[in-house]
């Protein structure tokens, strides 16, 4: 690959990831508008994981951010009924490919509370 498509290929990728971002915003009941605003995209992925809107602060810290981006992937793949590994692997590690398969499949979002159980979510919702 030369250096006169690398810019072009960082555009699609950035294009990928606000379209995956998104959909699963919308499927979690959130603005999907809000994958365009810088740090109030990382505000709506905290509360999609069901964290503290406060969480987003720590994503500023260095070497806590990883944690906390792994923690709060690892919750929305289980608030989409996916497991602990598809979090991971597929929203942590490789997050653009994943969250893409996130909002396009047919998994649907059902937080689950502290206990394990899902919240009832109101007939509109599902």
């Amino acid at each position: 690959m030369n250096s006169s498509s690398t810019p072009i290929v960082s555009i699609v990728v950035a294009i990928a990831a606000v379209v995956s971002l998104w959909r699963v915003f919308t499927k979690a009941g959130l603005p999907g508008w809000g994958a365009i605003i810088p740090i109030y995209n990382v505000y709506l992925l905290v509360k999609a994981a069901g964290r503290p809107g406060w969480w987003t602060v720590l994503y500023f810290v260095p070497v806590v951010n990883v944690v906390i981006h792994l923690l709060v992937c690892l919750d929305i793949a289980q608030n989409f009924g996916k497991s602990k590994v598809y979090g991971a692997v597929g929203l942590w590690l490789f997050n653009v490919i994943g969250f893409l398969i996130l909002g396009f499949s047919s998994a649907r979002y059902a937080p689950v509370q502290a206990g394990g159980s899902r919240v009832p979510q109101p007939a509109a919702a599902r």
